[in-house]
């Protein structure tokens, strides 16, 4: 072995314990370990409430539907915001503000929060709040990451920018190419208790083109199973015990 090969594996080795510890919190991934024993990221609220939340908008082609169907229903929900998405579409942002809808912040971009170092993931984090929050006028106070993959940087950039991170309880998987409103709903409801937090998605920006549409399609009857169930609907700010 040469001398540089092995100074390169010695290095190898001595960021081993270091990646391990920036990728540890992936583990809060996998959900049903995270409702179980991370209650609190995996956003459980009060028993008799479900808290109903969107990400990847705003869309202007998408995002009106929503927030039409919403209102019809009167229903307020929390919509985890782009930054870049709010900085293209400002009024849409204040709209949702306007609405009573609770905002927050899914990032600036849509990228892996793993693959990131600390100064990156501090940077995306805090232009994302500093935009919704200077479009809202309300510093937003919850933080979701990209694919719901948190990392020790992320949780470090979250604490400093007054940010709580909150991930979900059940998803409607209405990004796919085949998702239908009828497989959305199913897929929620299979996982949907009191005190449970929905994820579903208002924008197509980062899943199968026209996805959005399973989920408004799917979204009265999700609301209509809370009914039945004899639970409320509404955002995170809401949901806290």
């Amino acid at each position: 072995m040469t001398v540089p090969a092995r100074l390169l594996r010695t290095a190898a080795f001595a960021a081993l314990p270091a990646l391990a510890l920036h990728a540890a919190p992936v583990i809060s991934t996998f959900g049903p370990l995270r409702n179980r024993v991370m209650p609190r990221l995996a956003g459980r609220g009060r028993a008799d409430h479900v808290a109903l939340t969107f990400d990847d908008g705003p869309d202007p082609l998408s995002t009106p539907f929503f927030l039409r169907a919403l209102d019809e229903r009167k229903i307020r929900a929390t919509f985890f915001l782009l930054g870049r998405e709010a900085r293209r579409s400002p009024g849409l942002v204040r709209e949702i503000a306007a609405a009573g809808h609770e905002t927050a912040i899914h990032g600036w971009l849509h990228r892996p929060l793993l693959l990131r170092g600390p100064g990156a993931t501090h940077d995306d984090l805090a232009r994302a709040r500093d935009t919704v929050g200077d479009l809202t006028g309300q510093p937003p106070r919850l933080f979701r990451p990209p694919y719901g993959v948190m990392s020790t940087a992320a949780h470090l950039a979250a604490r400093r920018l007054g940010l709580t991170p909150v991930l979900w309880t059940c998803w409607g998987e209405d990004w796919t190419a085949r998702a239908t409103p009828d497989s959305v709903h199913r897929t929620v409801v299979r996982d949907l208790d009191g005190g449970g937090t929905i994820l579903l998605h208002d924008s197509d920006c980062t899943s199968a083109p026209g996805a959005w549409r399973s989920a408004l399609g799917a979204l009265p009857h999700l609301l209509d199973s809370c009914d039945q169930r004899g639970l409320t609907v509404g955002p995170l700010r809401e949901h806290r015990v």
